[in-house]
C-alpha cells in the first residue's frame, strides 16, 4: 500500500491517472470496464512500477535478508518502507495535499481501501509516514487485517534492525526506478 511512493511518481499526470495509481493495490483482476480510462491506465502504470520493483536485485536481496517466517509478507512491509524514505526524503507537502483531494473527490474506492481511506486522510497518514515509529506501527496494523499470525507485526523488530541496510537498498532502488521510468 504505498501510496506516497506511487503518487511521486506520477505526480506529474492528471488526477485520475494519480487515483488509479493510488487504488491500484486494492483493485483485483483486470480492472477494463470497472473503472474509467484513465483510472484503468494508473492502475496499469501501478502495476507495471511493482512488477519492475519486485524483480529488482535490490528487492531480492532484501528478501533473503529477511526472517524466513515473515519473507511472504516482507513485500507488503517493504511497500510503506519506501514510503517512509519518499516521505523522509522527498516531502511535497502539494503533492500530498492532492493525493488527499483526489481521493476524497472520487468517493468510489475498491472495497479493500474504501475504509481504510479517510483514516489515511484524516490522521494524515502520508506525512506521518516520514516518521519510522509510525510507519511500524501502520505495518503492524497491516497486519491484524490479514488471516492468521501478524507476521507483518512480527518482522517490525527486523525493519528496525536492519533500517541502515534498508535505507541503503532505497537509495539503490530510487534512482534505478526513476530512471527505468524516464526511459518509457
Amino acid at each position: 500500500m504505498n501510496f506516497l511512493a506511487h503518487a511521486w511518481l506520477v505526480r506529474g499526470g492528471n488526477d485520475a491517472f494519480l487515483y488509479g495509481n493510488l487504488i491500484a493495490d486494492g483493485v483485483k483482476g483486470d480492472p477494463d470496464g470497472a473503472w474509467a480510462a484513465e483510472i484503468v491506465r494508473g492502475i496499469r502504470h501501478h502495476r507495471r512500477v511493482d512488477a519492475w520493483v519486485d524483480t529488482h536485485a535490490v528487492i531480492r536481496g532484501v528478501r533473503e535478508r529477511a526472517p524466513r517466517p515473515q519473507r511472504r509478507v516482507v513485500g507488503i512491509a517493504l511497500d510503506l518502507v519506501w514510503d517512509h524514505f519518499v516521505a523522509r526524503d522527498h516531502a511535497d507537502v502539494a503533492l500530498i495535499a492532492r493525493c488527499y483531494r483526489v481521493l476524497q473527490a472520487q468517493g468510489r474506492a475498491p472495497n479493500r481501501l474504501a475504509p481504510m481511506i479517510p483514516t489515511l486522510i484524516e490522521d494524515d497518514w502520508l506525512s506521518r509516514y516520514a516518521d519510522f515509529d509510525f510507519t511500524c506501527q501502520a505495518i503492524a496494523g497491516l497486519g491484524r487485517r490479514l488471516s492468521g499470525p501478524n507476521r507483518l507485526a512480527e518482522l517490525v523488530p527486523w525493519l528496525r534492525a536492519d533500517y541502515p541496510a534498508l535505507e541503503h537498498d532505497f537509495h539503490r532502488l530510487w534512482p534505478a526506478l526513476n530512471q527505468a521510468l524516464s526511459a518509457d
